[in-house]
């Protein structure tokens, strides 16, 4: 696990630094100078319409590139066979198909959102030119993964387009941008980032951006594996996709955009904690991919369980570290009191994006074997349980029923998705240390609620800094004196050593 664990440090120290800019704008700048309608409107046009967007425009080609990208790579050489050229061109035309679809659906959105969130209606449009440049900042960020080459345009998503989001905020906090200049200088910055990440995918290496069809006619049975894998993945796109917004979508309908402003800012405490997968798993990805087609059970089971137990280390820590100071960050949020009502559902989307940081890993390893058409099945449950739960929860509990609602349907997805990978695929997807870990990590969560409701308060500060040492402290300790993971243990001596 040496390339996957060097380029994974590297690419999780530039995601952090980019979160540290993304707490101070999101706590100390959105919380400060925007209205909770304001935020609202980012979080529907960036992080809802738009991510849906993108996800049914690039017609799988995130997924396909690295499951098919094996295929066309000659081995011991820089020969692709123009696989490069397919990457950038097929998500053009599903960004034009489902641009026309977008405009077709203007009405009966509008007639969805237009009482409770007229504003999401009025900048309806800009959903647009914000998708296509995120669809290519995701696709070269895609080819630069199968490169093994994470770090840049892993900067350039996390660290990048953050400081380029905190400028937007603060110059229409000043007033210098209207609102529609804000929304404009949205896509703008998006636009620099897929700019930014061409560029540097340009530079890896000879790219040929033209097709070899002497070698496509040569390996018909790739091509229509391709096809195949890519009809799948759009379909799937839709169900899995859909479910994790839909709890977004339905408090923008049912109580407005400020509830959704409120909701964004839970859901950006709660993201921190899967925050550690994007880089583990956009390196660990590939190597899955080429295990599985050279049907290397061993080594599949091996890159899993390595996976899923450092990332059950590392977010769940950080979920610990969320909870146990949880009072304090809205106590020093600007206007925090506004957004202190979100705290219950900030613990259960916290768990949500474990389970997902967790175990996405495995929704790869399904959807790179053989048995990869399980996962449109698993996808629909999720979808329609999503639904279902949405539904029933969020008029009656709004925030705190929609995060439920995400907790219970991501559980119950991740739960059959392992089941089916052990049982039809026979990998091994966690070993000993990770229930010892489980075990640490809950006993945690029981002594901070046995401390906040038996031992008396010293005030804000001093409780989370106290909780904070021995708690969090001790519980480090002893995930490193037992070893629950040789990898990270490994790294610490490498990098701490005297």
């Amino acid at each position: 696990m040496g390339v996957i664990a060097k380029q994974s440090i590297r690419g999780t120290i530039v995601t952090y630094l980019g979160i540290s800019v993304g707490i101070f704008t999101t706590f100390f700048v959105l919380t400060r100078f925007l209205t909770s309608e304001e935020i609202g409107l980012k979080q529907v046009l960036i992080d809802n319409a738009a991510t849906l967007f993108i996800s049914l425009a690039q017609l799988g080609t995130n997924a396909s590139i690295i499951r098919f990208y094996p295929y066309f790579k000659e081995k011991d050489s820089d020969e692709d066979h123009g696989f490069f050229f397919w990457a950038l061109l097929v998500p053009f035309f599903g960004f034009l198909v489902f641009a026309v679809v977008y405009w077709a659906c203007s009405t009966p959105i509008a007639a969805w959102f237009g009482e409770k969130s007229p504003l999401f209606v009025e900048y309806y449009y800009f959903v647009l030119p914000i998708s296509f440049f995120m669809l290519y900042q995701a696709i070269c960020e895609s080819t630069c993964n199968v490169l093994m080459r994470i770090v840049v345009p892993r900067g350039v998503r996390e660290l990048g387009v953050r400081i380029g989001l905190l400028v937007v905020y603060l110059l229409y906090a000043k007033r210098i941008l209207s609102l529609d200049g804000f929304v404009i200088a949205l896509c703008a910055n998006y636009a620099i980032a897929s700019i930014v990440n061409l560029c540097y995918f340009l530079s890896l290496k000879h790219i040929k951006l033209r097709p070899d069809w002497a070698f496509l006619r040569a390996n018909k049975s790739i091509v229509r594996r391709y096809l195949t894998y890519t009809g799948f993945l759009v379909i799937s796109a839709l169900t899995t996709v859909l479910a994790p917004i839909l709890s977004s979508l339905f408090i923008t309908a049912e109580m407005g955009l400020n509830s959704t402003g409120i909701f964004a800012i839970a859901t950006y405490i709660a993201v921190m904690v899967s925050i550690p997968n994007r880089s583990v798993t956009a390196i660990a990805s590939p190597q899955l991919a080429r295990a599985i087609k050279e049907q290397n059970r061993e080594e599949c089971s091996l890159l899993i369980q390595q996976v899923t137990r450092n990332l059950l280390l590392i977010g769940g820590f950080i979920l610990l570290a969320i909870w146990v100071n949880i009072d304090l960050i809205f106590h020093i949020m600007p206007n925090g009191e506004t957004f202190a009502t979100a705290k219950i559902p900030v613990l259960l989307l916290g768990v949500s994006q474990l389970i997902l940081g967790t175990f996405y890993i495995c929704l790869n390893a399904l959807n790179f074997s053989r048995y990869y058409a399980f996962s449109l099945l698993l996808s629909a449950i999720l979808t329609v349980s999503a639904i279902l739960l949405n539904r029933y929860l969020v008029p009656q509990y709004q925030m705190t029923g929609a995060a439920a609602s995400n907790l219970i349907s991501f559980g119950l997805y991740y739960l059959l998705i392992c089941i089916t990978v052990v049982a039809l695929c026979r990998l091994k997807i966690v070993d000993r240390n990770w229930w010892l870990i489980m075990i640490l990590i809950a006993t945690v969560f029981v002594l901070n609620w046995l401390w906040m409701t038996y031992l008396p308060s010293f005030g804000i500060w001093t409780d989370s800094i106290l909780r904070s040492i021995v708690l969090l402290g001790g519980a480090c300790f002893l995930a490193y004196k037992m070893k629950l993971s040789p990898e990270i243990n490994g790294q610490i001596v490498q990098n701490f050593k005297p």
